[in-house]
């Protein structure tokens, strides 16, 4: 067995998506020759806990745990928040937005805290691994960001030990949605700027979840990028029989920030349920997992209210169920500058669900291309309302007809086991030819 280490903030229990991508690589690896060893904060700042998650942790897996300390109970403090009140992702808000307080920490955020908030777990961590690397040889070493403060511990660790590392990024750095949201001055957004070139530029592959990141970290001097989306779990999907909901129900799974917000499809839906009484008893929109307030505050504005089923948040085996039994599954992408490559990873459960997908995003964006691929549904541009409407009212009478299905195609090689095999090949090429 090669081994590799992996370099990870979140870990189970956390839950999120964040955690998915590497837990399900970690699952598989053993098949293919590889043994991980993970290092992961002992006690990070973790937006949702999802137990659920711990049956995919391997037996007998070395888990490196070491504390960190983050600003979060001073940010709390100043913000007015309470001590054991949950840090949400990607600038969601649940309630009214902050005052000057609020503002105030968000410069701060962007402009001490570089790369982000968990900068202060680097140096220590090097001085662990450091001293782990000694006693223990590794093959690999494997980052994942964000947090991008992950990348930085590792280009220590190349940087002392030369061994052959991976910054696999599942979010962009500085071309992520939120990047302008952090107030930043001239020398924070150089910075910034100046800490990804040397990544990118120092790992021995840069890996990234779709085809638009990888054109952007070549545009930036990477010279070597390779792509393994996000996939879903064969074992995660539930075998037995679900019956599908009763109600015409559109189900959006995990965050919807407010970039997310489908402004067409609340005024597609509004004209719907006014113009057709049947429609209007048979809708549902079922919301699973964290609403920014601006999000529930245009669903009532279009009188939609009363049609909303929210849940804040699920264990990822009870969300595979709501994906099956769901009527239509709604992809929201950002709608930002690089919306084209969104590749959210319940984008690919949503596929293996083998339910209707509405993508409200960029008809050229990556997402789509998967789409038209596997034939799982249809993208509508954020501003095409007619489109949006067709496709509601086609998949409503399919509904109706009992007929509502799609036979995804070509779908088996986005399974986390084919996906850690060509993982697995890559990492094999990479240690093989510099070994050689």
């Amino acid at each position: 067995m090669k081994k590799i280490l992996i370099i990870t903030y979140y870990w189970p229990p956390s839950g999120g998506a964040g955690v998915q991508r590497w837990l399900k690589f970690v699952k598989y690896l053993r098949k293919f020759g590889f043994e991980p060893v993970v290092y992961t904060p002992s006690n990070p700042e973790n937006p949702v806990d999802d137990v659920s998650l711990l049956k995919d942790v391997p037996d007998n897996l070395e888990v490196l745990k070491t504390p960190i300390w983050e600003p979060y109970d001073l940010y709390k403090r100043f913000v007015g928040r309470k001590p054991g009140e949950k840090i949400n992702t990607g600038f969601l808000s649940e309630n009214k937005k902050g005052g000057l307080a609020e503002k105030i920490a968000v410069w701060l955020r962007g402009n001490l805290f570089i790369p982000d908030a968990r900068k202060f777990w680097i140096r220590p961590s090097v001085q662990f691994l450091n001293g782990y690397l000694e006693k223990n040889k590794v093959d690999a070493i494997i980052s994942t960001g964000p947090p991008h403060s992950m990348h930085l511990i590792a280009l220590e660790l190349k940087k002392l030990h030369g061994l052959h590392w991976i910054a696999d990024f599942r979010d962009p750095w500085t071309n992520i949605d939120f990047y302008k949201d952090l107030m930043l001055t001239p020398a924070a957004d150089r910075k910034h700027h100046q800490l990804e070139k040397e990544v990118i530029t120092t790992a021995d592959i840069v890996l990234t979840i779709g085809e638009t990141m990888k054109q952007e970290f070549e545009k930036s001097g990477s010279s070597r990028v390779e792509v393994i989306t996000n996939g879903y779990d064969e074992d995660d999907v539930f075998k037995g029989v679900l019956q599908m909901d009763k109600k015409f129900s559109l189900a959006h799974i995990g965050t919807l920030v407010k970039t997310r917000n489908p402004q067409q499809l609340w005024i597609v839906l509004q004209e719907l349920v006014k113009q057709d009484a049947a429609f209007a008893a048979d809708l549902e929109i079922k919301l699973v997992g964290k609403v920014d307030v601006t999000v529930l505050d245009e669903i009532r504005s279009h009188g939609l209210d009363d049609f909303v089923k929210k849940i804040d948040y699920l264990g990822h085996d009870e969300v595979i169920k709501v994906q099956q039994e769901s009527a239509v599954l709604l992809l929201l992408l950002n709608n930002t500058p690089n919306a084209k490559g969104i590749l959210t990873g319940k984008f690919f459960e949503y596929l293996a669900a083998q339910r209707p997908v509405i993508c409200v995003g960029p008809a050229e964006g990556d997402a789509a291309r998967i789409i038209n691929q596997t034939r799982c549904g249809v993208t509508v541009d954020f501003n095409e309302k007619e489109k949006l409407m067709t496709a509601v009212m086609d998949y409503y009478r399919k509904f109706k007809a009992g007929n509502l299905a799609v036979a995804t195609e070509q779908i088996s090689q986005y399974s986390r086991r084919e996906l850690t095999s060509r993982l697995a090949g890559m990492m094999d090429k990479l240690i093989n030819k510099q070994t050689s």
